[in-house]
């Protein structure tokens, strides 16, 4: 058996001792994001620690554990805490997650995250809905010997983001009247912010926000035929946008101050699917 899998299968053996629940989304919860399990009806709560086998999430601003329950009446299991690359996982761990959701029934995946705003019309507390990336600087993580049982080798990425989930998700949006922006998302590895350099470049690219997860975590759900959708919370201008320097607690503060808003369209959009 291919290890990556078998990790993979113990990790679901290991939350089956603890719960048969049944989620319809799985939702990454990002920073500034945490405490929205606190708004949702708690059938269940799996530290990171009591999975076999499962990467623990060391970024301050992110806690290590699964949160399963409802979003009114839509059964969910919420990722409190996601896996960087830059902590040092090998990329299979980082899309272990999202893997482990599908398995235990998930049928969508709810990406959310911080990130740098590139487009000169974004600011501090836009919400971009991520309708494209661009997967050219974190190791892809289907790389080595395709897991038939997950997926097809060569999957197609035409449609990565679903046309019907942003859909939802714009109505939920004009609703709510909560202003969503769209662009698109390049991730970067981290653990240091953009230089100046790689910002124009990743401009002239056609990239709107940037930042240090989500790509991989999207790559490998499609792999597994997930429905996926993406929402970035755009927390800072990149560097070389403004004469200040990139610091986390910065990210962190903006994140925080826009979390009412973005849980508000979290819950609207979730209801709907």
């Amino acid at each position: 058996m291919n290890a990556i899998y078998d990790k993979l299968t113990k990790c679901v053996e290991s939350v089956r001792k603890r719960t048969d629940f049944v989620p319809k989304v799985a939702i990454v919860l990002g920073s500034g994001l945490g405490d929205y399990a606190n708004d949702i009806k708690v059938e269940c709560e799996i530290d990171y620690h009591d999975i076999e086998g499962f990467p623990v999430s060391t970024v301050p601003g992110h806690a290590g554990k699964f949160i399963f329950g409802y979003v009114d009446s839509v059964p969910v299991v919420c990722m409190k805490g996601r896996v960087h690359y830059y902590e040092g996982y090998p990329i299979s761990d980082v899309v272990m997650p999202a893997r482990l959701m599908k398995l235990l029934g998930a049928e969508i995946l709810f990406l959310t995250n911080a990130s740098g705003g590139l487009n000169p019309e974004f600011s501090a507390g836009t919400f971009m809905l991520i309708t494209d990336h661009i997967s050219c600087f974190a190791p892809n993580p289907l790389i080595g010997p395709n897991i038939d049982e997950l997926g097809t080798r060569f999957p197609d990425m035409t449609h990565v983001y679903d046309t019907d989930l942003q859909d939802i998700i714009r109505n939920a949006a004009k609703n709510e009247g909560i202003t969503l922006k769209e662009g698109v998302y390049a991730q970067l590895t981290g653990p240091s912010f953009e230089s100046p350099a790689e910002i124009k470049m990743l401009r002239t690219l056609g990239v709107d926000a940037v930042g240090m997860s989500t790509v991989v975590e999207a790559i490998a759900a499609n792999h597994m035929g997930m429905k996926i959708c993406g929402i970035s919370c755009v927390c800072n201008l990149a560097a070389g946008m403004t004469a200040n320097p990139l610091t986390h607690d910065e990210v962190q503060a903006a994140a925080n101050e826009a979390a009412p808003k973005f849980k508000k369209l979290l819950t609207e959009s979730v209801k709907r699917f």
